[in-house]
């Protein structure tokens, strides 16, 4: 299994929620983790510490992509020269990859000083993916993990402004290269959602826009419980939720795909 996290959001992150989840690792040990961006609340040095202990002592390989609260709001002059110091100072690569018996992990920074919410994918980023994918082991789930989703349900408040630029330009290629889905975050709202069907991609395998809940924060959305994914070796996408009785994670069973 993968295990997918998103929006940690330390600086307000809930101890019980931290602990729950290095004892979940501890007990059913995923291949790896995949987190989707925000693991700061404002990208404070102190901050970026706290998770990058958190997520060492999961004692499993990880890959992280930074998300808008991942780059200074406040300290404007560091924010358009160096945005993302700090978080390479702890996370290094911001488009790395990672490869397990059974998924190949491609990382996309998908922020930008101009963009902070919404987010973008420059065509070089589209190109660079593609050969990456393409040159990826054709017997393993392919996914990208990047901060914002690609596709927002009709209902959602704000839209399309809550994908990146380019982001549909980006399917279309990468689709074609066998990507079998994208880890997302930043909604705080957990789904699946198939893109080969809703946008008419033409690909010869569904590819999933996969959202994550918070996984440790209490900035919590709508009254949402803590929750993350994991994503299974047949593909399956599940949702774990924390409860407050017992301090622990428990399935709440598979993710409906939606298309």
């Amino acid at each position: 299994m993968l295990l997918h996290l998103s929006d940690l959001h330390f600086g307000t992150e809930k101890i019980a929620c931290v602990q729950a989840l290095q004892q979940f690792c501890l007990e059913h040990r995923p291949e790896a983790v995949a987190v989707s961006g925000d693991l700061t609340q404002r990208a404070k040095f102190q901050q970026f510490y706290a998770c990058k202990q958190f997520l060492d002592s999961l004692n499993i390989p990880y890959l992280a992509v930074p998300g808008n609260h991942d780059i200074p709001l406040l300290h404007l002059w560091h924010r358009f020269i160096n945005p993302f110091t700090r978080y390479r100072l702890f996370f290094g690569n911001m488009e790395s990859t990672l490869e397990t018996a059974h998924f190949f992990v491609a990382g996309v920074n998908s922020i930008r000083r101009r963009y902070h919410t919404r987010g973008h994918i420059s065509l070089e980023q589209i190109a660079t993916v593609d050969q990456v994918l393409r040159h990826a082991p054709a017997n393993k789930i392919k996914l990208i993990a990047a901060h914002q989703p690609f596709y927002t349900p009709p209902d959602h408040e704000h839209g399309v402004k809550d994908c990146p630029v380019l982001g549909k330009i980006a399917l279309e290629a990468w689709s074609q290269s066998g990507l079998n889905g994208l880890l997302h975050g930043h909604l705080h709202h957990a789904g699946a959602y198939d893109l080969n069907q809703i946008y008419m991609l033409g690909a010869g395998q569904p590819v999933l826009d996969i959202h994550a809940g918070t996984a440790t924060s209490y900035r919590l959305h709508h009254g949402l419980p803590n929750s993350f994914n994991v994503i299974h070796t047949d593909g399956a996408v599940e949702q774990y939720i924390f409860h407050e009785i017992d301090k622990r994670f428990h399935s709440a069973g598979e993710i409906t795909v939606q298309s």
